[in-house]
C-alpha cells in the first residue's frame, strides 16, 4: 500500500514540473537574454529586467495555460477516480 502512496506522490511530483517547467524555462531564458544585454550595454535599469520577464511569463501562461490545465484535470480525475481504492 505504501508504494500506491510514494507512485502518487512521484506523480504529483512530476505534474508540477510539466505545468511549471515552461514557464520557468521561458523565464530563465529571458532575464538571461536581458542580462547579457544590460551587461553589454552598461544599462543597470531594474525595470528593464524586470518589465521582459513579466510579459514573457503572460505569454507563455497564454501559450501553455490549455497543456498545464489538461495535465493538472488528468492528474485530478485520476485522483478522484482511484479515491476509493486509496481509502481502504
Amino acid at each position: 500500500m505504501e508504494s500506491v502512496y510514494l507512485d502518487i506522490g512521484t506523480r504529483a511530483v512530476m505534474v508540477a514540473l510539466y505545468v511549471g517547467g515552461p514557464i520557468l524555462v521561458i523565464s530563465l531564458v529571458v532575464g538571461l537574454i536581458v542580462s547579457i544585454l544590460q551587461a553589454v550595454t552598461s544599462v543597470q535599469e531594474q525595470t528593464l529586467a524586470f518589465v521582459p520577464k513579466i510579459i514573457a511569463t503572460a505569454l507563455a501562461l497564454i501559450v501553455f495555460g490549455p497543456f498545464m490545465l489538461r495535465v493538472l484535470t488528468e492528474f485530478s480525475r485520476s485522483l478522484f477516480i482511484n479515491l476509493p481504492a486509496l481509502i481502504r
